[in-house]
């Protein structure tokens, strides 16, 4: 009997052990979750990546040098992958620079018919021509100078050496400037006092430097110089309408970026910096 009760103790010790595994086979605890890999640096801003790069040469009329250069920078804020590169030149010159096969993907005009005669060569891309700014031409003079002038026709009466102008034959201002001076039947009495110039910028240098009494530069060009001032704005009857074109080049090899910088440039944001430097949008 002894020997019976002590078992006893030792049975009921091992009911519990039996007991207590039991129960934490049972447990429903989760296990410990292996810890994930952390993501990939910047992997999380991957959808906000611009798409859009590429290399742009833009052939632009000298007239939009400053605004351009905004242009650029703003279009580049959102698209920092692409790299535009001007080329600023009165846009008789550049429209024989395309003929030619320099490399540009866009051209923006300062008139219609330099951009008609790439067009008409087949040069431009189908449907990708739009017009984006109008503008016009002053008289303008040192502020220095005390000249003034009632009606433009009074510039033949005037005692000056030499009236600074783009060369008619490649630059739309100087063009502008020559139907004007003709519709009011001068042209004949000043254009021995003609100094031609290869765009409108350089004739604005010349009035500025004082090589040049009087000079034809577009309005906007004007508002740039702290050293000119208008004499007389002049009428816009007296010439074509001052448009400016701009249309994708057919041989870009860049079409997509192009475009994209044209349709920028036909957004309210471009028209407002645009008109920040006096251009009129439509």
């Amino acid at each position: 009997m002894f020997k019976k009760f002590k078992f006893v103790p030792i049975l009921a010790t091992l009911l519990l052990v039996l007991f207590l595994t039991a129960c934490n086979s049972n447990d429903t605890t989760e296990p410990v979750k292996e810890a994930e890999e952390p993501a990939t640096e910047g992997t999380e801003h991957a959808a906000e990546e611009p798409k859009l790069e590429g290399e742009l040469i833009i052939s632009a009329a000298a007239s939009l040098t400053d605004a351009a250069e905004e242009l650029k920078s703003t279009f580049n804020k959102v698209n920092p992958n692409v790299t535009i590169t001007y080329n600023f030149g009165g846009s008789g010159a550049l429209a024989t620079q395309i003929q030619e096969g320099a490399p540009a993907d866009i051209f923006m005009s300062a008139s219609q018919k330099d951009m008609d005669t790439v067009e008409d060569l087949g040069l431009l891309l189908d449907d990708s021509r739009f017009d984006f700014a109008s503008n016009a031409i002053v008289l303008v003079t040192k502020k220095s100078n005390d000249i003034t002038l009632e009606k433009l026709e009074d510039i033949a009466t005037l005692d000056i050496s030499h009236i600074a102008m783009g060369d008619p034959e490649s630059v739309p201002a100087g063009r502008y400037g020559k139907a004007a001076f003709e519709a009011v039947g001068v042209w004949d009495k000043i254009e021995s006092k003609m100094v031609y110039v290869s765009d409108v910028r350089q004739a604005l240098t010349q009035v500025e430097t004082g090589n040049a009494d009087l000079g034809i530069a577009f309005s906007t060009d004007a508002k740039t110089s702290d050293t000119v001032k208008a004499v007389i704005n002049i009428d816009p009857s007296l010439h074509d309408a001052i448009i400016y074109p701009a249309a994708i080049v057919k041989s870009s090899e860049n079409a997509e970026v192009a475009k994209a910088y044209l349709d920028f440039l036909n957004s309210d944001e471009g028209k407002t910096i645009l008109e920040s430097y006096g251009f009129i949008t439509k």
